[in-house]
Parts: C-alpha cells; structure tokens; sequence
C-alpha cells in the first residue's frame, strides 16, 4: 500500500469573502430618489432663479441669483419643474398676491420664466397716462429721487440704445450708468423705485378690469420690460395674467455676478459684486399716502 492510500484530497475553503463589485441597481436608485427630492423641493418649496434681463432694475440685476418661495399662492401647472404639466387653470390651497409682490410668471405661449411686479389685483382698473399708474381712477404716486450710478460691467453694459446719455466716466476712471429713479407706492403702502427715463409706446395703456383670478403685472424698468402693458406678439405678457400662471414670490438675493467669470473657479470670486447679496426682495411697506397733490399726479 502506498503511503499516499487512504487520504483525501483537501476539500476547497469555502468563499470568505463576498464580491466587492458595485451594485449598480442600488446606486442608480439612490440617485434617482435623490433627484426626485431635488425636484419635489423644487416644485413645492422653492427653487434657485438667474436674472437674465434688465426689466426690473434698478431692484434687481443682470447676474443676480435668487431664491424663489413656490408656496405664497398654492400650486398650480406652473409649480412643476420644467413645467412639464400640461395648462391648466386648477390651482392648489390658492391665494392672492399682494401689491408689490416681485413674481415669477410663465406668458402665453411659452415655456420662459418672466419676473415682474404685481401693481394689480383682481377686480383693479389700471391704465398707464404718460409713464403714471393709474389705478381705479387715482394716479399712483411716483416721487423723483437722486440718480443710481451703476457700475458698468459686462452684465450691465449701458448700452447707449437703451441708455442714451447715461453712460459717464467717474472720477476714479471707471464707468458708471447715471439711471434716473422714482419712488413709487401702491395702495398697501408697497413702496420701491422704478426707472422711467424716455418716452415709449408702453407710457400709455388704455384702461382694463383685472379679472377674477388674474393680476396685472409690470416690470420696475418701465422702458425696457415686455410685462402686461405689451401685446403677446412682441413677447409681453398680453394684459392681465391668470394667477395659474403664476409660479412663485421673489424672497432674497443669494449673490450677483458682474459677467467676468469664467470656467476657471478661481476667478469667481472676484466677479461677486459687493453689497448684492442677502439683499431682501419684499417691498417696503410705507404708511399708505393720501391722495397726492396735482403736481405729483402729473409728475
């Protein structure tokens, strides 16, 4: 017999250690929920919003980034991200903006999101007499006040067909953007300032009757912003606005850029204009004016 008879062969170990491969289902569930949170947030609680235009200076820039509160009105179609619900006049827990409140809105006919100013509500007759709100049948106060210098920067360029005459060199060598203001109150008391430096067709809309569940919108940059004054053809948002169409309340500025940045991060902090951020987007509320004296009527 040999030395070898009678044994076994060693029985293989059994596996001690588990694959240590990704389990790609449960990373792709992950980030799925993950973005569903993002989005469920985004629908109803607020969102981040970049200013693209300059319809509401002198209150708000291009380059400015801020957070808009979806909630304040309920929810409707608008609500959704990427408004990828269908139009629809339903709205959720709805309630009324205010005077003054700074609005998100979607216009007819299409998908951009415009930020205007509510100067009337429902039931409100407004016309606009020569650059002056006049809201059932008494003229919004507007008082003249010292000249913004703006910086001019590549988000805000000055540019001479919009601001003729405006541009100017200080005497520390950098440009500036001499922007005319008017303090304007609603009847609430909501008082903020507005730019209205030429005349332009916008200057005179004829009398409306907000309807129910619309308001009437306009932007504080009263020469340049495509509101409720301008007809849909030219991109404004054709008369009053269904509230249904109405996606959130301007709250604060987070930061602002002044359009010098680049892909480099490194250089981002040097294009954050200075005193923009945290900047509170509500209206002022003043003790309600009485009926202002002829002189301011006609401005």
């Amino acid at each position: 017999m040999s030395d070898t008879e009678g044994e076994q062969a060693p029985a293989e170990s059994p596996a001690t250690e588990q694959d240590s491969g990704t389990n790609w289902w449960v990373e792709l569930r992950g980030l799925a929920l993950m973005l569903l949170a993002v989005i469920g947030f985004h629908s109803l609680v607020a969102k981040p919003f970049y200013i693209p235009s300059i319809s509401m200076m002198p209150n708000l820039l291009v380059g400015d980034r801020l957070v808009v509160s979806k909630y304040p009105y309920g929810w409707s179609w608008v609500s959704a991200s990427f408004h990828v619900l269908p139009r629809s006049q339903t709205r959720i827990l709805p309630r009324t903006p205010e005077y003054g409140d700074i609005v998100i809105v979607v216009p007819p006919n299409s998908d951009d999101d415009y930020i205007k100013r509510v100067v009337a509500l429902p039931g409100d007759r407004i016309s606009v007499v020569g650059g002056q709100i006049i809201l059932n049948g008494k003229p919004v106060p507007q008082v003249s006040e010292s000249p913004i210098d703006l910086p001019v920067d590549a988000n805000q360029p000055c540019e001479p067909e919009e601001f003729p005459g405006l541009r100017f060199r200080a005497p520390d060598g950098k440009m500036y953007c001499e922007l005319p203001v008017f303090r304007e109150t609603l009847p609430n008391g909501a008082t903020y300032r507005i730019i209205d430096h030429t005349a332009q067709p916008l200057d005179n809309y004829a009398q409306v009757t907000v309807p129910p569940g619309h308001v009437f919108l306009m932007g504080d940059n009263r020469d340049h912003s495509a509101d409720s004054r301008a007809p849909i053809e030219e991109k404004g948002l054709g008369g009053p606005v269904p509230l249904s169409s109405v996606g959130g309340r301007a709250e604060f500025v987070t930061f602002s850029l002044d359009g010098s940045s680049s892909l480099n991060p490194l250089n981002w902090w040097n294009s954050l204009r200075p005193g923009r951020a945290w900047t509170r987007l509500r209206p002022m509320i003043a003790k309600p004016l009485p009926d202002p004296p002829s002189s301011v009527q006609a401005r």
